[in-house]
């Protein structure tokens, strides 16, 4: 009598770790800021994914293998929802950019082992912020390792377009027609302007005999 085999147990593949995705308001609104506005960067390329806080598995088979980038931008693949970003399934493109946002809780050791992990998996340009200390280091990839990037100070990233101003009290990035992400609060603030300043001019052209929408 033959003895079958069992079915072998599916890999699971964990959405979460169970651990926050920001461990204080300001690393978390830095997230956020960056993943949005690099959102709206790309807003017209349907072939480009950013995410914020996903796991990314880079080999199949082996879930163990895993990171879960701050901001992740991959340049080749469609937007969409995912649980996490299985590599094998997305035409095995890794994500080109990795952005992280320091916070106390990151230990130089982590952030080394992270940089190896990217630099091992194909990441092209790593940037790491720290908020508090508002210092902002980038590597580029040069053959089979990520390069520290010399001078970060009006830095533009060759992949997103962007570029990092560190003159100020904080870190300004510039979308490609240097307009600087804002914060959802700063957007509200800046279209509210926006439209007091239309309807100020309109009132003006109006008391002048002439008709704005014209």
């Amino acid at each position: 009598m033959s003895l079958l085999s069992s079915p072998r147990p599916a890999i699971e593949y964990p959405e979460t770790d169970n651990l926050p995705m920001a461990e204080n308001t300001l690393q978390f609104q830095w997230i956020v800021t960056i993943k949005e506005g690099l959102e709206t960067v790309f807003a017209s390329r349907p072939d480009v994914f950013v995410a914020g806080d996903l796991f990314w598995y880079p080999v199949e088979g082996q879930p163990e293998i895993r990171a879960a980038p701050d901001v992740m931008v991959v340049l080749g693949r469609p937007k969409g929802h995912r649980r996490s970003y299985m590599q094998w399934d997305e035409e095995n493109i890794p994500p080109q950019v990795v952005i992280e946002i320091l916070s106390p809780g990151n230990r130089p050791g982590a952030m080394t082992d992270k940089r190896k992990f990217y630099e091992q998996h194909g990441v092209e340009e790593y940037y790491i912020y720290d908020p508090e200390e508002i210092e902002l280091k980038g590597f580029m990839r040069s053959g089979e390792e990520l390069d520290p990037i010399a001078e970060m100070n009006g830095w533009t990233s060759p992949l997103l377009g962007v570029r990092f101003d560190m003159g100020g009290p904080v870190l300004v990035i510039r979308d490609p027609d240097g307009r600087p992400f804002l914060t959802y609060q700063e957007m509200r603030i800046s279209r509210d302007a926006e439209r007091s300043r239309a309807e100020r001019l309109a009132a003006k052209l109006r008391a002048a005999g002439i008709d704005p929408e014209e």
